[in-house]
């Protein structure tokens, strides 16, 4: 398992060895002690999959504390841009944006420390894959509006696709001034 840093504190890629042979290939996507040898020490609680069609952007959400989430998300099949903002106040990358494109190709994952908004734009039809370190809870579920100025996010796609229910999440500046983050 290769373990890349981002420059964000907690936050890694990891590229999982990739056993080949003329029937396929076989991967490990999560081994604990692994892991936690690469200082991911997050119990998953929740795995969750979703398939999006191409130019669909979900996010970013995160759950606020004490039900924020860690997560460790890959693409079973496609391409997506990952998106996540550190939220984490004391960090050094407060506010500050990552990106990351996970691919099927690749088989790269991420492993996101609580404490972030995520989100992703489809690059293709993907099938996109999660562990979560607590399960969902509701009344702690938040978000950031995609398009929000502040973040200047280039989603690389002229025409998103886009729930309702992010369309209408809140810009950066009314969860800050509302002391929601």
């Amino acid at each position: 398992m290769q373990i890349i840093q981002t420059g964000f504190e907690g936050l890694v890629e990891v590229i999982p060895k990739n056993f080949r042979d003329d029937r396929g290939w076989f991967m490990e996507l999560s081994k604990n002690s692994a892991l936690a040898q690469a200082g991911i020490a997050s119990e998953f609680m929740q795995d969750n999959l979703s398939f999006s069609i191409k130019d669909v952007v979900r996010g970013l959400h995160f759950q606020r504390a004490p039900h924020a989430q860690a997560k460790f998300v890959t693409v079973i099949s496609g391409a997506v841009l990952d998106v996540v903002v550190d939220l984490r106040r004391d960090s050094v990358t407060f506010l500050k944006t990552f990106m990351l494109e996970l691919n099927s190709d690749k088989k790269n994952m991420l492993f996101i420390p609580a404490g972030f908004a995520h989100g992703f734009v489809a690059l293709k039809d993907s099938w996109f894959y999660y562990k979560c370190s607590k399960e969902y809870h509701g009344p702690s579920e938040s978000g950031i509006c995609w398009n929000d100025p502040a973040l200047a996010i280039n989603w690389g796609v002229a025409d998103p696709v886009i729930s309702e229910k992010d369309k209408r999440l809140p810009e950066l500046n009314v969860l800050l001034s509302s002391g929601m983050i």
